[in-house]
Order: structure tokens, then sequence, then C-alpha cells
């Protein structure tokens, strides 16, 4: 990159301010790994830091310790990472050995380091750009010594820092509360499950009882039609599979099939209230998605579907039972593989689960329905909030370095 053509490239600063390279303003120290038999697990010897995994909020957190380092950075050094992931910065809050994924620049008397660590938020994403170019997503000391920055007389940098500490300081304190209420919200559920539905084993209230879901459930296998036959791929029949998983209530699909599809193959049709759960997919190590069809639907070999005897029990109050069963199914309902779960066999079929008569059905799904749309909004609103507070160093950074502190 010819580094002074860039330059005239750059928009025009404010009065008194320059376009400089970072190194001229910075001493880079590029990190490298010491002999494997100098490390130590315990504190001996210099704190070891090799990447972004060892990074906190601001200061890293040493896991390992060296006692020959060979490359070090002193405190008040911005370490920022060059290896896989690229332009992550924390700061040396004391002499340590770094590894060949880190770098450390050392400022010079013409930069605050305060002002350079925002400058090098502000430009982390086209680091990131720069490194995925690589085959271990890297950057190397050449790209680092081409970083170009816009740098104001000293006096200004360090005003502009102080501005940005005080208001990144007060976005921080409006994100730990957003968060706080999002987590408030995403608990609520769990709490609404409880106030309705008797613990596993305890009395149950007059006319409820203890019933295995085969007794009030039919049970249903997909299949997946023949790709090489597009017939059964040009059809609007709604074709469920784990990918469509992301709804509790399921009004449609990416894929659809044919009536001749399912006239030929092993596809079956449930009807409107039908509930899918996710039998086989690698999102059953973390999730145990159950939603209801709102239209008739066909359905892949990796989806289950239960067909609520009506008699028995409605599909408003089945789907709240297995959306309190979650986390139990997750725990011991589930065979672990190496990249792809499943639901061990029968096991949904020999979930217990309290029911009560169908009137009472009925008055706990309307209570569960009305709470939940409560928390879905709870949770939408600290959702965006927590977005437009996240959106706000972005903003900052933007204004600080076009001279608009």
């Amino acid at each position: 990159m010819n580094v002074n053509r860039e330059i005239e490239k750059r928009p025009l600063l404010p009065a008194g301010w320059r376009w400089v390279k970072l190194d001229d303003m910075c001493e880079i120290i590029a990190g490298q790994s010491p002999p494997g038999d100098t490390y130590r697990k315990t504190p001996e010897g210099l704190p070891f830091f090799q990447g972004k995994a060892d990074f906190g909020e601001k200061y890293p957190t040493a896991r390992n310790w060296c006692i020959e380092p060979t490359k070090i950075a002193k405190p008040g050094d911005i370490l920022i990472s060059i290896r896989a992931p690229v332009g992550p910065t924390n700061i040396a809050n004391q002499k340590c050995c770094i590894g060949r994924g880190l770098a450390a620049l050392r400022c010079g008397n013409e930069i605050e380091m305060d002002f350079l660590l925002f400058w090098l938020k502000q430009v982390e994403d086209d680091l990131e750009k720069k490194g995925s170019g690589s085959t271990f997503g890297a950057i190397n000391r050449k790209d680092l010594e081409e970083i170009i920055i816009p740098l104001p007389p000293l006096a200004e940098q360090k005003r502009i820092a102080a501005i940005l500490n005080e208001k990144m300081e007060a976005v921080g304190k409006a994100r730990a509360a957003a968060e706080a209420q999002l987590a408030a919200a995403k608990a609520l559920p769990a709490a609404y499950f409880r106030e309705v539905f008797p613990k596993e084993g305890a009395a149950l209230p007059p006319g409820w009882r203890w019933v295995k879901l085969a007794e009030v459930c039919e049970f249903r296998h997909g299949g997946t039609p023949s790709k090489n036959n597009c017939d059964y791929w040009s059809g609007t029949i709604p074709w469920v599979s784990p990918k469509d998983m992301k709804t509790d209530m399921l009004k449609d699909t990416e894929d659809h099939v044919s009536q001749k599809a399912v006239d030929e193959t092993s596809n079956y049709i449930v009807s409107h209230g039908t509930l899918f759960i996710v039998a086989r997919s690698g999102i059953l190590s973390r999730h145990f998605p159950v939603a209801v069809a709102m239209r008739d639907m066909a359905f892949n070999q990796d989806i289950k579907a239960l067909l609520p005897k009506e008699e028995k029990i409605i599909s408003s109050y089945l789907y709240f039972v297995l959306k309190k069963k979650e986390i139990e199914i997750l725990s011991e309902g589930i065979k672990k593989g190496a990249t792809v779960h499943s639901l061990k066999s029968n096991y949904i079929e020999n979930l217990s689960i309290p029911l009560p008569p169908l009137s009472g059905q009925k008055r706990i799904a309307a209570i569960l329905k009305e709470q939940m749309e409560g928390v879905d909004k709870a949770r939408a609103a600290a959702e965006n909030q927590l977005d437009r507070i996240n959106a706000l160093p972005g903003s900052l950074l933007r204004k600080a370095f076009s001279g608009g502190l």
C-alpha cells in the first residue's frame, strides 16, 4: 500500500489535525512465543498473554506465565490481537510476555494512549477485514505500521480521550442496566410456569393426574422426498425441517413439497394445531424447539409431530407443558453426538406431565398466553434498548474523530 497516497485520499481534518502513520507515533513490539518448556501454569516469571482469549474488559488476565520471555510489553502498552480474531485491544497493566497472537503498541510523546486506543476501536472492523484475507485470519507488522490515524494536537487528544472515557463509562452502565432488564424478562417464563404447574411427584389439585405423553398424543415421523425428483419440490405444501423451528407459531417454511410427494413417499401431512418438536439436530445441544402448526404441513425425518387427542388434551396446553419441560428434556432426554444430537428413543412418549381437566387446561393456556405476550413485549423492549445502547460507542467514536466533540 502506498501510505502517502492513502493519506492524500483521506477527508480533510479540522484545523491543526493531521493524518499520520501508526509507526511514526508508536514503537511496535510484535509478539513471539517462547519455547514451550518455559511456560508455567502457576505464577513464576512474567504473565504470558497469547491472544484475545486472555483479554478482559480492559486488562488481560493471566492464565499462564513464562520464565524466559522473548517479547515483553510494559505497563501502559496497548495490546492488540493480530491473529484470529484480529483487532480487539486491551491495556497491559503489568510487565508481561506476549506471544505471536499479540503485538504491543508503545506510544511516543506525540500521541495519547487513550486517544490511540479509541481510534483502534474505531477501525477494529477494518482490521478484521484485512485479516480475513489471510489463511489464519491474521495481520502482520507491516499492516500495523500502515494504520493511518487522524491526529490533533496533544492537548486536544487528551480532551477528546477524557470525554470519550466519561461517555463510554455512562454507556457501560446503561448497557449493564439494559442487560439486567433483558435477563429479568428471560427469567419470567420459568417463574410463571412454577406458578401453574406442580412439581414432579407433588400432590396434584383435585381432578388433575400425572400421565405419559403417549396417553394423550399420537406421534408421527416425517420424511424427505427424493431431491432428484423436481415434481416433489414444486408444490405449495409447507415442509418443516429443523431450520424452520425458529418461531413458536409456524405459519410457513423455507421448503415446500407437492401433493405427489406426499402420495408417493413417506411424507405425512398433519393439520392445524399439531405440535412439532426437533428430534435430531445440533440445536438440541442448547435448545429444545417447540412449534405449533398454523396450517396443514408436511415435515422431515428430523422432526417429530405430536397430535393431541382432543378429548384428553388441547394443543395450547401441551405447548406450554413442553416449554416448561425444556430444561428437563435437554438434561435427561438428549443423546449427544459429535455434531448432531437426538432425542433418546421413546423419551418423549414416556415423558410424565400433569394433566388437569380440559376446562383447567383452557384456563391455564389462556393465562400463560397473556403472560407470554407480556414477556415478549418486555423482552423486545429490552433488546431494542440494548441495540440502541450498543450503537452509541460507534456513533461517539465517529463524532470524536471528525472533530465533533
